[in-house]
């Protein structure tokens, strides 16, 4: 009895003292256990679509997708992936080993493919289907592939472009009916016209683990879209994500976010790792979310920030908190926003995570922290090193000491967080772009001749070891869930006939997520801003999220001594009439030009009458 009391008083007094010792241990051991699974996995070549067909021959009749109002099982996914399989084998045009490129947004069709191709052998390239034009082609060069998949909704897109790609030889295949080129049309009636009999596993036994699985497009720090690759060994590692986060094989997961997003793609890899159903939105919306949840029985979803202060924005309504969801899984959500869900639709344990696609370090806020992006305690910070630095907003550089070491942060104060690049955190880079590869390394950290991986965001480490993200840096800022390079918007804007210098970057918005696009521009001589023309220049090239929201003409642009654009005075700034004597500009999307930036605008924007 007295050593049942004493272990007592030693667990109460441990707690008090580390508050988050359980937590830590409870992660710490959940943490192994994964590894040496996928270390397993690695061993033996196991790929996830060999876990794929293990959990089809298991349970066979088990849901594996609800879409709109079909259902279908792992066996019938086994089945459709393996006719698509066949076709593409069948055309000739898709062989073992090659990548290819899917334009396809989330529907059941995205699904077959991938795992289709995935039983060829193939690494799949995924574009994001809001791109266009220039962007279209220049992103569908990245990864080498030279056969495209298209959605029937996407054809357009890609007929605007389609006598560019048949002339570098490019395989297309439409997934509807277009009558364009007999290779390309009826995809799917003759998909189902094809053989279901299991596919030799000998298609992907050139196949290992470090052998590329996906192309994910992002933007990184600067210039166009790049593709990071992702290896059959770190898909298996992010898929895991879901298994940390306590998910079991009865849950329903419901994805709204994109596919071609890492954080759609993971969500389903996990999903199928663990055995569950996936509930899967063609389309994020705000007042069909919960009537989905509840219609489909949903146990957990996926999020990113501006999801959640969407939901949390739509009218009250008594059924709220009549739901199953307990486990919210994602990035990007702000304290205010986190107290607003809890506090209206229940008991829903919010898991916030942090990492980038071609990153090399993940956080998890395992402990519930509101505001926290994630927790690093001190045997993770022992496997995954890393170090938030004193960085140079103004030149856009590191600060270094005299010896040329970067100088770490103290304690609750943001710097940037670089993570060491090494075997067991590798940073695996963008196809076919050794240049930018090296951009995102940063040498000379810690001591001479060690190499980390540049995250580009700004974070805060508290005294009780919990991760705090402050800003993005450089020349990246996210908006509706994008990250948009700035780089990239003011190479097209100036391209445009009247404008002869841009700089581009975010400006925060009350009541929105992240940063709205902005551009500051000086006209060449003798031009007036051709408000149309620039519209319809954006409109061809970027996407809708990319496009400056917000325009401000000067006489010239400020530089740094080392003739760097300097921005921070312009984001300071912001859009304020009042406050700027720059002509300045918003876009009107429903005249489809920029108009003249007033108070009443303004004000319309920040009361919401205005959406943008």
């Amino acid at each position: 009895m007295l050593l049942w009391l004493v272990l007592a008083a030693f667990a109460v007094g441990l707690f008090f003292r580390f508050p988050y010792f359980f937590q830590d241990v409870k992660f710490v051991v959940t943490n192994l256990r994964l590894r040496r699974k996928v270390l397993h996995y690695t061993q033996t070549n196991y790929t996830i679509v060999d876990r794929f067909l293990e959990r089809a021959k298991k349970h066979p009749h088990k849901p594996l997708l609800l879409f709109k109002d079909e259902t279908f099982t792992y066996q019938e996914a086994d089945r459709l992936s393996t006719q698509a399989a066949r076709l593409l084998l069948q055309s000739g045009q898709v062989k073992p080993g090659d990548t290819v490129t899917l334009f396809v947004a989330n529907e059941p069709m995205f699904v077959w493919l991938w795992l289709a191709l995935f039983k060829l052998g193939c690494s799949v390239a995924l574009l994001n289907t809001n791109i266009r034009s220039k962007s279209l082609l220049y992103c569908f060069k990245c990864s080498g592939a030279q056969v495209l998949l298209v959605a029937q909704d996407l054809q357009a897109a890609v007929m605007e472009v389609l006598p560019e790609l048949l002339e570098q030889q490019v395989k297309v295949f439409f997934m509807g009916n277009t009558q364009t080129n007999s290779d390309m049309h009826g995809f799917v009636d003759k998909m189902t016209n094809m053989s279901c009999e299991p596919l030799a596993k000998d298609l992907r036994s050139h196949l290992n683990m470090h052998s590329p699985a996906f192309y994910v497009y992002t933007s990184g720090t600067t210039g166009l879209p790049k593709a990071a690759v992702l290896t059959h060994n770190k898909l298996w590692r992010m898929a895991m994500i879901l298994s940390s986060c306590n998910l079991k094989s009865d849950d329903v997961l419901y994805i709204s976010l994109p596919l071609y997003h890492t954080s759609g793609l993971v969500g389903f890899a996990g999903a199928i790792e663990l055995g569950i159903t996936v509930a899967l939105k063609s389309k994020f919306s705000s007042s069909q979310f919960w009537d989905d949840c509840r219609k489909y029985n949903v146990t957990a979803i996926q999020y990113i920030g501006e999801v959640m202060r969407f939901l949390c924005n739509t009218p009250k309504k008594p059924n709220d908190r009549m739901h199953n969801v307990r486990l919210a899984i994602g990035n990007g959500i702000r304290a205010n926003v986190w107290r607003d869900f809890l506090n209206r639709f229940g008991n829903i344990r919010i898991l916030e995570l942090y990492g980038a696609t071609e990153g090399n370090i993940i956080f998890m806020n395992y402990c519930g922290k509101i505001g926290a992006v994630g927790r690093a305690n001190f045997l993770f910070r022992w496997r995954y090193p890393f170090a938030l630095i004193k960085y140079d907003v103004e030149e856009e550089q590191p600060l270094r000491d005299s010896s040329g070491l970067c100088i770490q942060v103290p304690e609750g104060e943001p710097g940037l967080l670089v993570s060491k690049i090494s075997a067991n955190t590798p940073f695996l880079g963008y196809a076919r772009d050794l240049q930018q590869t090296e951009k995102k390394k940063l040498h000379d950290i810690l001591k001479k001749g060690d190499v980390y991986f540049n995250t580009g965001d700004l974070m805060l480490f508290d005294k009780d070891g919990f991760i705090y993200f402050q800003d993005r840096i450089g020349d990246t800022f996210r908006w509706k869930g994008e990250n948009v390079s700035t780089n990239e918007v003011a190479d097209v804007i100036t391209q445009a006939d009247c404008i002869n210098e841009a700089t581009v970057y975010g400006v925060e918005v009350p009541g929105n997520e992240g940063r709205v696009g902005m551009a500051a521009v000086v006209l060449r001589d003798g031009c007036t801003l051709d408000s149309e023309g620039i519209f319809k220049h954006l409109e061809s090239f970027l996407p809708t999220y990319a496009r400056p929201r917000f325009i401000r003409i000067q006489s010239s642009l400020d530089v740094t001594g080392t003739f760097k654009l300097m921005k921070t005075r312009l984001v300071r700034e912001g859009f304020d009439p009042s406050a700027i004597n720059d002509p300045l500009y918003f876009l009107d999307d429903k005249d489809k030009k920029y108009v003249p930036l007033t108070m009443d605008i303004v004000n319309a924007i920040l009361s919401g009458k205005i959406k943008i």
